[in-house]
Formats: C-alpha cells, structure tokens, sequence
C-alpha cells in the first residue's frame, strides 16, 4: 500500500522515497494528504511547550531537539506538531535534516481575547504575516494551524460567527503568504459546531479512551470534514494516573482507529513528560511516550507498531472482491480508470468490464490491460451492473464508473466496513480531481452531483454508484438492478430495495475514488436532464418516497459538495447547563417550507407568475403591488445561488481575482439552472405537479358515509392495513395518521387535492362487528385562498373594466378549482375502489377477500 512520506522498514511499506519528493510540498488532495503524487499518512507526536530561556524564547536548546527529532525518526515518525507556539526556522532545519514534516502553530487562541476588547488589540494581522513569512516554503513544513482550541466559553462569549469569521480572516492572511502551504485549526469536541468550510484540513483534539467511542466520533468528524482530509491534532492517555501499559494499550488503539476510520495522520500527545505550561513545569500527569529524561515507555513501542502498520493493519481480513465497470463511449476517461484500478493495493480481486454497446474506442482501451472484457448490445447501465454480477465470483461486489478513478485503499477501506458490521451494502466519498479544466471544477462544486444520503454517522440511506460495493448473494436475492433504469437512478432505487428487504447499508470515508465531472455547461445540462427523467421513473416506482409536489423526500442527510443550502442556519447549538457540556454541536432541525420553497424548480412558477401579475399591472393598477413580491422571489432565488457558490472549493488555482470571481458566478449560474434543468426532465418524463395516481375514473368530490357492514370480528388494524394495501396495489399513494390526526387514511389525488378515510369498529359481542366508514376531500387551505383571491381579484379587474387582467385571472381561478375537483375526485374513487376490493363496500354478512385471525377482543 502506499506509504507516507518517509518509510519506516517494515512491511508492509513498499515505496522508497526519493530527494524530490522529500523536497515536494503535501497537498490535501480529497480525503488525504499527497507528497510527490504519493499518499502522506502524517505519523506524529506533539513536541513542547517546553520551558523558554531568559529571554522567553522557547525551542532554543538545538541539540536537544536534534536528539529528539533523531530518536523520533528511528521510531518510525515522520511528523511533529508544534502546538502552542511559534518554532524558530532552525526547529525546521533540524526536522529537515531527519525527514520529519512539521505542523506548525499560529496561536490564534491567544489572541482571540482582542476581539471582545478591539481597542486594545495589536495587529493581529501584521503578527500572523511575520510568523508565515519567516517559515514559507521551508521543506520541513506540512501545514500551519492557525490556533489550537479556542475556549468553548470565549466562543460563547464572542458569538461563533465572529470567531468564524476571526479565523476565515487569518485564513487569508497565512494565504496571501504562502499560497501553497496549508492550513488548519485545531479545534476539539466543545465547539465542534464551528463551520469552517475554508480549511484545507479538518484537525481535533480528542481523548476517547473507549475504541468504540472513538470509532463512532471519528464517524462523526469524517462527516464533518467532509472532503477534505482529516487529522488528530492530539490523541492521549496519562500513564501517572492509568498505568504505563494501560497507556501503550490505549494509545495503540487509539491510533490504528483513525487510520482505519480513514483518518488522515494522527499526533499522540505527546512526545516527552517534560512540558511547561502557564509559567510552571507541570508534573502532575504524564503523557509523554518518552518520560522527561527521554526514556522509552511501552507506549512509544505500541505507538510505533500501529504506525508501521497504517492505515488498516496486517491482521485484517480481505474478503475477495470483484470490480465491475460498466462503460459506455467512455474512451476520453477509461484509460484513468483502468489506470487507477492496475494501482489498488488489494491481494485478492478480479476486474469486470462491461462494454455497453460504445461506438468510439472504450472497448479497444479496456483491451489493453488484464482485465475481463465483456461486450454487449448498448441495452442500458442497469443491464450492464446485472451482466458484471453475473460474471463476478468474489464475496463483494464493487462498482464504479469508466470516468472514475479509485484510490489505491479504495477495496481496503470498503473491505473493512463489510468486516466491521453487518452492512449489505458499502458506499465511499467521490471527489472531482484537479487538472480537470475550471468548469470542471466549476461543475464539482454545482448541484446535481452524486452524493450520498445518511441516516446516522454511520448507516447510510443511499451511496452513489460510482463508488458502491455489496456483498453479492443479497443483490442477487432481490433480483440485481432495475432495467428500466438507463442512465442514472439505478442507485437509488437498489438501495431502496436492499433496505426494503430489511438490509442495511453502511459508509467508510476512506473508500475515496476519483470522479471527473462534465466539462461544459451543455454537457452538464444533458446530465441534469438525465437525472430529471430518472427522478420521474423513481417516482412512478416509489411514489411513497416523493412528496405531493415531486420532491425526493429524503429520511437522511445529504452529504457532498454543490449542495444548494437555505438561507440562514437551521439549527440550535446543543452547549449543556452554563456553556459546559464537553460535547458540544448543532443539533439540526428541519427547516422550515419557506425556507425551502426557493430550493424547488416551483420557486420559478411563483416568479413566473408574480412577473406575468405585475405585467398586467400595466393594464389594472392595483395589480402593480405584485411587483415588490416578485422582486423579493427572485433576489431570494438569487441570494441563495450567490451563498451556495461563495462556499466552492476549486482544486484549480484561479490565476486572479478576477478568475476566481468568475469561477463562483459560474457556480452561482449552475445553482440557478439546474432546478430547470431537472424540471424539465421531470416534466418530459411524466413528473408533472397535476399528475394523480390511483384509480381511473373519478368520484363526486364530496363527503361520503357507506353502508354500515356487520362482519365477523377482525382488528382494526387487519381492516386498514387491507385498504392500505389494496390502495398501493391501485397505484394509489396512500398514508396513515399520525398521532394527533382524526383520520386514518389519506390517498393522494395530486398537488391540489386528497382525500381522507376514517373508519370506526363496535364489537357486538356475539363474534361479529360493526364497521363505519366516512370518506372527505380535502384541499389546502393555501390552495383555496388563492382561488378566493384570483376569484375577487378578476371580479375587481372587470369591475374596473380591465378585460384582460380579469380574463387572465378568472381563467387561473377556474383553472385551479377544475385540479382541485379532478385530485379530489380522483383520490375519492381510488379510495371507493380499494373499499370494494376488500369487500367494506358491496359486503353484507362477512368479508370473503380478508382472512380473519383468531383473534379476539
């Protein structure tokens, strides 16, 4: 597998390293660190505070940092973290000289007191381009930390936007420097909720000393972080108070779960006993892998075993696996992906691809490399996965696209997840690579995208399929993928079927491929389109799973870049009794409609029209107080494009500002488009507002109470659950009442109407009951307001003989009440149907279609 930067000679480390990567910059490259093109595992330990000189300059006794840096080499170590404060440039030198990487600290936290006292404050600014300039581009440098755990109750006091923003400015500061270095801050558990999408690394500071809650917080700070790497800034245990082998054990642990968590590095905190803090030496704890006089304790050979072990170990199991590819005219990406796949560092795996019928070079670029080629008529990427399935012998089955490159740990890391848990399915991060083009990147940053849904840290609700693995017999048991799905959406709808089917799925952060995004702006309309005409097929499958307007209504949290956020946050910050709870993060709540309503491709009907009411407001006056609210949607609109791209994250490197202002209005521009692209998808393919489902024919839309019906006893819930059924087998989509409703039923007849059932049970107390049954239509409130007003308005507009705004707005009203009778109708005969079916309706004595239980009251 590959190796950090400098190798420890142990297997299973292959790699030499050469001067010129020794002389490369790291770079954070999706989920890890690089040097030179290859993987940096950063293997560290913190170094210091240690007591200053008489001129209160710390790290100034050189040769015992030269005898330190040397013994921490031999041990394997590759990395050292100087937290509190800033090393001089020979501290660097000496890292140099023995191949270490330093994290480098800005102490931000010192200076955050200033911002609650402004007037008194130094220039900040000025101090951190001094500290950045002395140090820039020294070989020895991994990263900058801006600060190390600015207190939860500092941020309490300032307001999380202002630190935010504190240390998004001092971002800029570092970068403005040194553009190539990178930046992090270390922060911990108590203001986890700080939002810092502008890191180049996401670092903490963590002291779990139970693996198993460690493993689920490190779930939790993978979801953070998102697509950039993560590091432990500091990882420990006191051996004075635990023991000195209760210390080794746990710090062992400790470190191999965050390698296998898909952790970026790790620092245990900390190098040496020794350590001064607060103007005195503090010698109540001990930390140290090493004790004051440097001697070795068990904890540094522990350490130094899982450190040559990274990231998964040698005791782990690898099932066999097969890879399966399917392509279609991919000949400008294929070759990367065969490429990427000749790299994973897995023993024991076969590859599968599939040719879907490509008319250009795909199949004759596949030919060249030692995999299993299969060809097929072009019938689809659905039947392309199935013939894959068909043909792979391994345990697990993992897919992933033609223009898509996995990392080398990308099997390792889904072979761990299925060894940990009893997931069927496995799915990982994709992330769109640099070099790529600027709308490339453009594109990896715009809505639309693949991404993944969570249900937990951990269990998934859906996982991408350019990056997917199952364990083979329960894709095989529900009958593979879905031919009716083409081009897209067959993820989906397997995922759905797998947990319909009582499976779970699960999610390893590690398990990272490589993505190429869609080029062009036509090319990524064609994509959207796509996805439009999948979402209509999903939701003729699924109709439970999409809203009344057509929305996928996701249980889980969305999960990867170019997500169009709401305006304004939505959600509370969990901080315990006075501030003081040790885990502190957002709890999420769910936002609220008006906050979503301009994330719909329905916001631009409303904009529509609001602007054709202030058009006709030329003709009709009054019609002119339209006018402020169309202004006020479309800014909405707008100013929510503008957030959601102000938060891109390009891997190319604009060559100006104005390039990089460019590249986020093209951003902005992608979150207005692709709503209308994916509309008009929708709509092509039958996904319309005035769809209804279920029955035929339509019933008189109004309230209705059947024939009472003496039957034999039955519970209630046997009597529901039947009319429930026979509505979903109607095509009917149907839900039950909550816990506060007063009725039963409700079957959807569309957007602008239902209808609702409730039945009522007397037991006569002879072995047979009585059965009620009331039926109603139902329509918004919203809905019939805004016939109401359409309806006085138009009376208004002919009033004031303005023919052509009452004309416009009689034929709206009219329109509107003709789907609301239609949806209402509609749902009313689909209910009345169900009812015969199951014999409530047309039944005199007993119901023959339900087989009744031996169940008594």
């Amino acid at each position: 597998m590959s190796d950090a930067l400098f190798p420890v000679e142990t297997p299973p480390l292959r790699f030499p390293v050469s001067d010129d990567v020794a002389r490369a910059r790291p770079e954070a490259l999706g989920k890890f660190l690089y040097v030179g093109g290859r993987k940096l595992w950063a293997r560290g330990a913190t170094y210091g505070a240690f007591r200053p000189d008489e001129e209160k300059r710390e790290y100034q006794d050189l040769d015992q940092i030269d005898r330190d840096f040397r013994q921490m080499a031999e041990a394997g170590f590759n990395a050292v973290r100087i937290p509190h404060t800033m090393p001089p440039r020979a501290l660097l030198d000496i890292a140099a000289t023995h191949k270490l990487r330093v994290m480098v600290g800005l102490s931000a936290e010192q200076y955050a007191g200033y911002l609650a006292d402004p007037d008194k404050a130094p220039d900040i600014d000025s101090i951190f381009r001094l500290r950045v300039r002395n140090l820039a581009r020294h070989p020895a440098l991994l990263c900058y930390s801006l600060g190390n755990e600015i207190s939860s109750s500092m941020v309490r006091w300032l307001g999380r936007r202002t630190v935010e923003d504190y240390l998004e400015r001092l971002y800029r500061v570092v970068k403005e420097e040194d553009p190539g270095g990178l930046v992090t801050y270390v922060n911990y558990p108590s203001t986890e909720y700080l939002e810092l999408p502008f890191l180049d690394i996401v670092s903490f500071n963590v002291y779990l000393e139970s693996e198993e809650r460690l493993r689920g917080y490190l779930a939790r700070l993978q979801n953070l972080a998102g697509d950039r790497p993560l590091l432990m800034g500091e990882l420990g245990l006191d051996s004075m108070r635990n023991g000195e082998q209760v210390q080794a054990q746990a710090l062992e642990r400790q470190v191999r779960a965050t390698f296998a968590c898909g952790g970026a590095g790790a620092f245990v905190f900390s190098w040496t006993d020794e350590w001064y803090r607060g103007g005195a030496d503090v010698d109540d704890w001990a930390f140290g892998l090493t004790d004051a006089d440097r001697r070795p304790k068990p904890a540094l050979k522990a350490v130094q075993r899982a450190f040559a072990e990274v990231p998964l170990g040698s005791a782990m199991r690898y099932p066999r696996m097969s890879v399966i590819v399917c392509v279609y005219n991919a000949a400008q990406t294929v070759r990367d992906c065969c490429e990427g796949i000749l790299s994973l560092d897995y023993p024991d795996f076969e590859v599968i691809v599939v040719d879907d019928g490509s008319t250009d070079r795909t199949a004759e670029i596949v030919a060249e490399y030692p995999f299993q080629l299969i060809r097929t008529p072009n019938r689809g990427l659905s039947n392309a996965r199935n013939t894959g399935l068909g043909a792979a012998t391994g345990e697990i089955v993992a897919y992933t696209d033609g223009d898509a490159r996995p990392d080398p740990q990308w099997l390792a890391y889904l072979a761990a997840g299925f060894n940990e848990t009893t997931h069927v399915g496995m799915g990982g991060w994709n992330i769109g690579p640099a070099g790529d083009g600027r709308i490339a990147d453009c594109v990896a940053n715009a809505p639309g995208g693949p991404v993944h849904v969570l249900l937990s840290d951990t269990e998934a609700e859906h996982i991408p399929g350019c990056s997917m693995a199952f364990r083979r017999q329960p894709l095989l048991d529900i009958g593979g993928f879905d031919p009716q799905f083409r081009t897209a959406g067959d993820d989906v709808d397997v995922c759905w079927r797998l947990q319909e089917a009582g499976w779970t799925l699960g999610f390893a952060p590690g398990a990272m491929v490589w993505h190429h995004h869609r080029n062009s702006l036509g090319a990524y309309w064609k994509q959207q389109l796509g996805y439009g005409q999948a979402e209509a097929i999903l939701e003729r499958k699924w109709p439970e799973k999409y809203n009344v307007a057509g929305h996928l209504t996701w249980m889980g949290k969305l999960y990867g870049r170019g997500l169009t956020l709401p305006l304004g946050r939505s959600g509370r910050i969990y901080q315990g009794v006075w501030g003081l709870a040790p885990f502190q993060r957002t709890a999420d709540r769910p936002p609220t409609l008006l906050r979503m309503l301009p994330l719909m491709p329905e916001w631009f009907l409303l904009i529509g029209v609001l602007g054709v009411l202030s058009l006709l407001g030329l003709s009709w006056a009054p019609l002119l107080l339209a006018a402020p609210f169309f202004v006020a949607a479309a800014a909405a609109l707008l100013a929510q494009a503008a957030t959601s791209a102000s938060r891109a994250r390009f891997s190319t490197v604009p060559r100006s500002r104005m390039e990089r202002w460019a590249m986020h209005a093209t951003v902005a521009v992608m979150h207005v488009i692709q709503p209308l692209a994916r509309l008009r998808g929708r709509l092509r393919h039958g996904l319309t507002i005035w769809r209804h489902r279920g029955a035929s024919g339509m019933a008189m839309p109004i309230p209705r109470t059947f024939p009472l019906l003496v039957t034999r006893y039955q519970l209630p819930e046997h009597w529901l659950r039947a009319v429930q059924e026979a509505i979903s087998n109607a095509a009917g989509v149907v839900q039950h009442g909550g816990d506060f409703d007063a009725w039963d039923l409700e079957v959807r007849g569309g957007v602008f109407g239902c209808s609702r059932l409730l039945m009522a049970f007397e037991d006569t107390g002879s072995g047979t009951q009585l059965v009620r049954v009331r039926t109603w239509p139902v329509c918004h409130r919203v809905i019939w307001l805004s016939v109401v007003a359409l309806t006085a308005l138009a009376a208004s507009a002919g009033w004031s003989a303005a023919y052509m705004p009452m004309a416009v707005l009689a034929a709206g009203a009219a329109w509107l009440t003709f789907r609301i009778l239609v949806d209402c109708g509609v749902a009313g005969q689909t209910i009345r149907e169900a009812l015969l079916a199951v014999g409530v309706v047309g039944a005199t004595a007993d119901s023959r279609l339900l087989e009744p239980e031996r169940e008594q009251a």
